[in-house]
């Protein structure tokens, strides 16, 4: 078996309010919008770049539901931008939480963790230096230890 592409999808409470965050926020452009009679979005794809995001609204009849707001989730997002202080403050002006600021982390990155407006979390994140797998390890068994 070979996997061809691997696609998020993202369940959200007001499907039009995301497909404008997620654009905004990533410079994403619409792909496609499916809207049923009742005006209930049903599929929306989200072009961020390096991928696509595919979002729909709840589907209760099918157990298919937003996160609770504010409460905890098993899923992160993880995205590479060229600016993740920039992006980070656009998302926070489109009504994100941070969860963790910006800062350089030990695995090269200068990354920082939002909830976005409709319960998803996203680790944003650019890169900073080339760290290897075992340079990696050595400062992650270091967090916390004195200097």
């Amino acid at each position: 078996m070979t996997v061809h592409e691997l696609f998020p999808y993202l369940c959200v409470a007001d499907a039009d309010a995301a497909v404008r965050f997620y654009c905004d926020v990533f410079g994403g452009t619409e792909k496609l919008r499916l809207v049923e009679p009742g005006g209930r979005i049903g599929h929306a794809e989200v072009d961020i770049g390096a991928g696509v995001l595919m979002i729909c609204e709840e589907f209760p009849e099918y157990d298919i539901r937003s996160p609770a707001p504010g409460a905890p989730t098993s899923v992160s997002l993880h995205v590479h931008v060229d600016d993740a202080d920039a992006a980070i403050a656009r998302a926070l002006g489109r009504g994100a939480t941070v969860l963790m600021p910006v800062q350089d982390q030990f695995y090269g990155e200068r990354s920082g963790t939002i909830r976005d407006p409709f319960g998803h979390r996203w680790n944003i994140g650019h890169s900073i230096e080339q760290v290897s797998a075992e340079e990696m390890q050595r400062r992650y068994g270091r967090l916390g230890q004195p200097g």
